[in-house]
């Protein structure tokens, strides 16, 4: 097995329940600190430890030293989810039948390192996962195995991708199935129809008011937990208030031609901006420095009034 993070936990999990032996896992490095090593909290490693087995963690799974390593536990197939780095020809080459990889996307839709946070970004209503024979090319292997789901309309990142990494799981088990019995059905990827998904910087996050409402919800769920989306609070009589945005709901513009960023409700518990298209209301948010907390305890808090505006404060002159 080689996987890292948590989208990985659910597909290493199964593997100790089929009759395959599982020879080792292979994970990322531990996280330094003043050139030690520190642990902490890794599902993925501490199933390893429950189960006995064996953890290589190389800072570079390619190099000659790695691939000596990987060889010596003698695998016959790769299984890859959520590991971290790109697998060379030669190391793909250390095991017999090569590696198969869970992606969590529709191949070839969202190729890269975010695919369902993109998925979610840009408004699909259906997605799925998908086990590929890798190449060296990222995601780009014929594919032996999908599974579709719908996306729910107030789904975030996190909890898409929990389902999928169970379903993917399930799917993972088959596909292994299916290349110990020498009948796989590899379907060839069409490269005009791939799309790309890569990975989330913390600049995904930031809310540009002049896109649609519906836009920005779907940048809200899919930012979700991180990077999170955020934006300012322009406030005419001090510095801007930096606010992390927690879920949001899509509204029909309450004063037609008001300016995206402009602030037309702000009451009780109601936070209204107007978009580009329709109106964003928020129901929580989290000031810079505090925890989040509903857009009542805010306002409750915090003198935000109609006409106040909402967007990247003014770059300082030079």
């Amino acid at each position: 097995m080689m996987g890292t993070g948590p989208f990985a936990v659910p597909t290493f999990r199964t593997l100790y329940e089929t009759h395959h032996v599982v020879a080792a896992l292979v994970t990322g490095p531990l996280r330094r600190h003043r050139g030690k090593p520190v642990e902490w909290v890794s599902p993925i490693r501490d199933i390893a430890r429950r189960h006995g087995t064996p953890i290589f963690d190389p800072e570079d799974v390619n190099t000659d030293a790695s691939r000596s390593r990987l060889a010596e536990f003698m695998p016959d197939l790769l299984v890859v989810c959520d590991y971290g780095q790109i697998l060379s020809a030669a190391t793909l080459a250390t095991a017999r039948l090569g590696g198969v990889n869970l992606h969590g996307s529709l191949l070839p839709k969202y190729r890269g390192a975010a695919p369902i946070q993109w998925a979610i970004y840009h408004g699909e209503r259906e997605t799925g996962v998908s086990v590929i024979h890798m190449t060296p090319q990222v995601d780009a292997g014929p594919v032996i195995a999908q599974a579709r789901v719908d996306i729910e309309p107030d789904e975030t990142a996190e909890q898409l991708e929990a389902r999928l990494a169970e379903l993917g799981a399930w799917l993972m088990r088959r596909a292994i199935d299916a290349v110990e019995a020498g009948r796989l059905e590899a379907l060839p990827q069409d490269p005009a129809l791939a799309g790309r998904a890569p990975r989330l910087k913390k600049s995904h996050g930031a809310i540009d008011w002049a896109r649609p409402a519906h836009g920005l919800k779907n940048q809200v769920r899919a930012m979700e937990p991180w990077p999170k989306c955020y934006t300012y609070w322009l406030r005419g009589d001090g510095p801007p208030v930096r606010l992390i945005l927690g879920p949001v709901d899509v509204l029909s513009t309450p004063r037609p031609g008001a300016p995206p960023g402009t602030v037309v409700e702000a009451a009780g518990e109601r936070l209204v901006i107007a978009a580009g298209e329709d109106a964003l209301a928020l129901r929580a948010v989290q000031p810079a420095g505090k925890r989040m907390m509903s857009v009542a305890a805010f306002l409750r808090g915090h003198r935000v009034t109609p006409g106040d505006r909402f967007g990247e404060p003014p770059q300082p002159a030079c």
